[in-house]
């Protein structure tokens, strides 16, 4: 057998008992073949006895739970990627509730070669990553806790949320029961996203906002239709309105390389101008998010379409412009 069957059949092995939703087309994406020489990998699999299998709840291969492997021996690039994640979003605890990741990554470097351990120290001191600060973590780690608890046996939540809206003091002392599906950090705060009972509808709730919570002894089973990215639709983040709306937003000189360097929304589609400019658009579900960004950009950015956009942006922009006026007196007071 040549080396690069060998290498892709290990890889194979450790990708399919790492985590669930390997289909043969995602597995040739990742190895550079066809889906025809993965099938001919795992009857090699098969042959050397390793306990696969094709689970139709995660509709991916899988290797059965009591067989151990032990890991393909990470590269140098590998192991300061891992170094970076645990120690700086997660030692430093950039992303709440994740200081675990600090802990194992000083169990991984104990089992690395020492040339790897040696060229990762060279390096790891020159590596940074600054994520937007998170709502401090003491505020909702026993609701974290709580919602991990009834996401690993399934059972159902007993709950107070303080919401936002204009009918949140009336809703302020109900309880409800909540079936978590996924924990989901966004940007700089957990959430939850599961059954409401009492909304009747999947929900996006944030963790530091409930004010009671208890494990139940009800059980259920997450809908095998479920998944956060069809939940999450073409919201520009995470909350995902009732409509879609074709946005096309232009962006002068000056903020059209900044505006095109990041991928902002997975639909957008960007078309450069002879002055510089640059045309954005995309689809989003909702224009409750993509105002507050559009504004961040302030006289940079012109919105073309929809005309709900506008009128939105132009209406706060009026508002912005009413408190540096003459007809109010914060500065003056400050």
């Amino acid at each position: 057998m040549d080396y690069s069957r060998t290498h892709r059949l290990l890889k194979i092995l450790t990708l399919i008992q790492g985590e669930k939703g390997w289909t043969s087309k995602r597995l040739a994406l990742e190895c550079g073949v066809t889906e025809r020489t993965i099938f001919r990998d795992m009857k090699m699999l098969e042959g050397a006895n390793i306990p696969y299998f094709f689970d139709e709840e995660t509709k991916g291969y899988r290797v059965r739970k009591d067989f151990f492997m032990p890991p393909v021996q990470l590269t140098l690039d590998e192991s300061l990627a891992l170094a970076a994640l645990a120690e700086r979003v997660g030692g430093d605890e950039q992303v709440p509730f994740t200081e675990a990741a600090g802990k194992a990554i000083s169990k991984v470097r104990s089992v690395l070669p020492q040339s790897i351990r040696t060229e990762l120290e060279k390096i790891e001191d020159h590596v940074a990553i600054k994520l937007a600060a998170a709502n401090p973590p003491e505020a909702a780690r026993d609701v974290y806790q709580f919602v991990r608890a009834a996401l690993a046996k399934k059972v159902a939540l007993r709950c107070r949320y303080d919401s936002l809206g204009k009918d949140a003091k009336k809703r302020a002392n109900d309880l409800f029961l909540l079936k978590p599906y996924t924990l989901f950090f966004s940007q700089r705060a957990w959430y939850v996203v599961g059954y409401h009972e009492g909304r009747k509808e999947v929900r996006c709730l944030k963790l530091n906002r409930f004010t009671k919570l208890e494990v139940t002894d009800e059980s259920f089973t997450i809908p095998k239709t479920f998944s956060l990215e069809k939940h999450l639709g073409n919201a520009w983040r995470m909350i995902r309105g009732k409509r879609t709306f074709e946005v096309e937003l232009w962006f002068d000189p000056q903020f059209a390389d900044t505006v095109s360097d990041t991928h902002w929304h997975r639909t957008q589609e960007i078309e450069w101008h002879e002055d510089g400019s640059i045309t954005f658009c995309c689809k989003v579900d909702g224009l409750d998010e993509i105002v507050w960004w559009v504004l961040s950009m302030g006289p940079h950015c012109v919105v073309k379409k929809p005309k709900e956009l506008a009128d939105q942006v132009q209406a706060l922009g009026v508002a912005i412009a009413d408190n540096y006026g003459k007809k109010t007196s914060l500065l003056t007071n400050a």
